[in-house]
C-alpha cells in the first residue's frame, strides 16, 4: 500500500549497489589525500617550510609535491568509477613512491611523511583483501628501507636511526593485518545486511501486493479521522468518494459513524452498509493497529461474498438434512402409494373416481421422484441421460399437467413444427424442471386479472441445438430481480423457499443442458432450456 489511498502498482525491488559503501570510503580516502597533497605543497612553497630546514633536493620535493596534487586531484575527481580495488591500489601506489621521494628530499619532516603514510595504508588495507592489504604494507615498508639505503649509499647524512625505520615497517604490517580483518567483517556484515535487508524488501512488497489485491477492502484510518492507506477493493468500494487524502466522514459518512460508535462501545454492527446509492453493500470490521495507537484498521468485506459462503453452507447443511428425512418421507408416500392400489381393486369405488386415484398414485410417484432428484442433486449423482423426442415430451407434458392441474381459466399449450426434435436428457429430471417452470409461469406470468398464458415452445437454435421454452405473457421480470433467479433461497414471494429455479438449473447442469432467462421485448419471460443433442457425447 502507498501513502495515499490511491494505492501505485508495486515497483520491484532494485538491489543496491554492492560497492556503495566502499565508494563512500574510498571518496573519504581520496578527500584526505588532497589534503596530504595540500599540506606537502604547501611545506615545499609556503613560508613555513623554512621552519623544517632547507630541502635536501628542491627540485626533487618541488616536482614530488607538484605531482602528488595533480595526481589526488584526479584520483578525488575518478574516484567513483572504475573498479574499487583498482581505485584503492594506484592511489597508495603513488602514496608510496611519494612519501619515499619526499623523505629523501626533506630530511626534516621525513618522520612525519612516513607517520602520515600509516593512514593510508590503514584505508587501503581496509578496502582491499587480506592479501592486498599485506601487499601494501609490505611495499611501504620496502619503501621506507630503499630510501634510507639511498641516502646512506648517496652519502648524505641521515639523522633518523635505522631502529626507526624498522619500527615504522612493523607498524605497517600490524595495522595493514587489523584493518583487513576489520574491514573482511565489515563487508560480511554489509553482505549479510544487505541480504536480510533485500529478503525484508521483497517480503514488504509480496505482503504489499497480497493487501492490494485482496477482495476484502482495507483502510487505514488515523485518530483525526484521515484515510491514511487504502488498497484498490477498498477504493472501488467507497467510488469516487474515495480519490485523494480525504477524511473519512466526508468520503464515507456512514462508515465514519459506525467507527466512532465503535471506538466509544466496542460493539461491531454485523448488519450491511451501503457506502453509496450504486455501490455494493460491505460488512466493515474494525480493529487497532497497536494496541496503544489511536490508528484503526478498517475491513470492509463484501456482502454478496458473504452471502454467498452463507448459501453454499447453507445448501450443504439442506444436503444433509435431505438425506437424513428422505426415509421418512418416503414411507408415508409408499403407504399413499400403496392404499391407492387397493382401492383401485375395490369394486366398490365409482368408475368416476378412479381417475382421481389414478391421479394421486401419478402425483404420489411425481413426489418420490422428487425426493430421489433433490437427493441426487445434495450427492451430485450423475444424470441418466435417455434419447427422447423433445418435441413428444412437450406434447406429453401438457396433457398430463392438464390432467393432474386443474388449470380452469389459464391455458398451457405445447408449440411444435410437427417433426421429431430428439435430445440426450434424464427424462425424470427434464419433468421436474418444466414442472417448476410452467409452475412459477402461472403463478407469477399472468396480467393482473387476467388469465395466465404459457406456451412450451420446441425448436432448434442457431447452433441446430435442441431447445425448450416456457414462455408467458406477464409483466415480466424486472431487471434487478433477473439477476439474481438462479440464487438459492432468493424470492419475491412470501411463500416461496427459492430452491425451484436454482435446483432446475442445477439439474440441467447436470445433463449437460443450459438454462438461462430470455427477455422478451413484447411482453412476458422466457425461460430457456438448451439440450444436448442426440449425438452429443456424455462425460462424467
Amino acid at each position: 500500500m502507498a501513502p495515499s489511498p490511491q494505492t501505485a502498482d508495486v515497483p520491484a525491488h532494485v538491489p543496491a549497489d554492492p560497492h556503495a559503501a566502499l565508494r563512500r570510503e574510498l571518496y573519504f580516502f581520496t578527500l584526505y589525500r588532497v589534503f596530504e597533497a595540500a599540506l606537502l605543497c604547501f611545506t615545499v612553497f609556503g613560508p613555513v617550510g623554512e621552519l623544517f630546514g632547507q630541502p635536501r633536493h628542491p627540485l626533487l620535493a618541488a616536482a614530488a609535491a607538484l605531482a602528488y596534487g595533480l595526481g589526488a586531484l584526479v584520483l578525488f575527481v575518478t574516484g567513483r568509477r572504475g573498479a574499487v580495488e583498482s581505485q584503492v591500489a594506484a592511489g597508495v601506489a603513488g602514496d608510496i613512491l611519494v612519501t619515499a621521494l619526499a623523505m629523501h628530499a626533506l630530511p626534516g619532516v621525513s618522520s612525519g611523511i612516513a607517520m602520515m603514510l600509516l593512514f593510508n595504508v590503514g584505508a587501503a588495507a581496509l578496502l582491499l583483501p587480506l592479501r592486498g592489504g599485506l601487499a601494501v604494507a609490505a611495499a611501504a615498508s620496502l619503501a621506507l628501507l630503499a630510501q634510507y639505503a639511498w641516502t646512506l649509499l648517496a652519502g648524505e647524512p641521515d639523522a633518523r636511526p635505522a631502529v626507526e625505520v624498522v619500527m615504522f615497517a612493523i607498524s605497517y604490517l600490524a595495522l595493514a593485518t587489523l584493518t583487513s580483518l576489520l574491514g573482511r567483517q565489515l563487508r560480511a556484515s554489509q553482505a549479510l545486511a544487505e541480504q536480510r535487508g533485500s529478503q525484508v524488501a521483497n517480503l514488504a512488497e509480496v505482503n504489499e501486493l497480497i493487501i492490494r489485491r485482496m477482495r476484502t477492502g482495507v483502510l487505514l484510518v488515523d485518530g483525526e479521522g484521515e484515510i491514511r492507506l487504502a488498497n484498490e477493493a477498498a477504493m472501488l468500494q467507497l467510488g469516487d468518494a474515495g480519490e485523494g487524502r480525504r477524511l473519512l466522514a466526508t468520503a464515507a459518512p456512514a462508515l465514519d459513524a459506525r467507527l466512532r460508535r465503535w471506538e466509544s462501545d466496542g460493539h461491531n454492527d454485523p448488519t450491511p452498509l451501503q457506502l453509496a446509492p450504486d455501490l455494493p453493500e460491505v460488512l466493515p470490521r474494525f480493529a487497532r493497529l497497536l494496541a496503544e495507537d489511536d490508528q484503526v484498521l478498517v475491513f470492509l468485506d463484501d456482502a454478496e461474498l458473504a452471502s454467498r459462503r452463507a448459501e453454499s453452507l447453507t445448501l450443504a447443511t439442506l444436503g444433509r438434512f435431505s438425506a437424513s428425512l428422505a426415509h421418512e418421507i418416503r414411507n408415508p408416500l409408499a403407504a399413499i402409494s400403496y392404499a391407492t392400489q387397493l382401492l383401485e381393486e375395490s369394486r366398490e369405488i365409482p368408475e368416476a373416481d378412479r381417475r382421481l386415484l389414478e391421479i394421486i398414485y401419478q402425483q404420489t410417484r411425481r413426489m418420490n421422484g422428487i425426493v430421489e432428484n433433490v437427493l441426487g442433486l445434495a450427492r451430485r449423482e450423475r444424470a441418466q441421460p435417455e434419447h427422447v423426442d423433445l418435441a413428444e415430451f412437450a406434447r406429453q407434458f401438457v396433457a398430463d399437467y392438464r390432467n393432474s392441474h386443474p388449470l380452469e381459466q389459464d391455458q398451457l399449450d405445447a408449440h411444435t413444427d410437427g417433426r421429431p426434435v430428439p435430445c440426450l436428457v434424464d427424462r425424470r429430471q427434464l419433468q421436474q424442471i418444466v414442472t417448476v417452470l410452467v409452475h412459477n409461469a402461472l403463478v407469477y406470468g399472468r396480467m393482473p386479472g387476467q388469465p395466465a398464458r404459457v406456451g412450451l415452445h420446441v425448436h432448434r437454435d442457431e447452433r441446430d441445438a435442441p431447445v425448450l421454452d416456457v414462455q408467458d405473457h406477464g409483466p415480466g421480470i424486472p431487471e434487478g430481480v433477473a439477476s439474481q433467479l438462479f440464487r438459492p433461497f432468493f424470492t419475491t414471494s412470501g411463500h416461496g423457499t427459492g430452491l425451484g429455479l436454482y435446483i432446475a438449473r442445477e439439474m440441467c447442469l447436470a445433463n449437460q443442458a443450459t438454462l438461462s432467462y430470455v427477455p422478451v421485448p413484447a411482453g412476458g419471460a422466457c425461460f430457456r432450456i438448451r439440450l444436448a443433442g442426440a449425438r452429443a457425447i456424455t462425460t462424467g
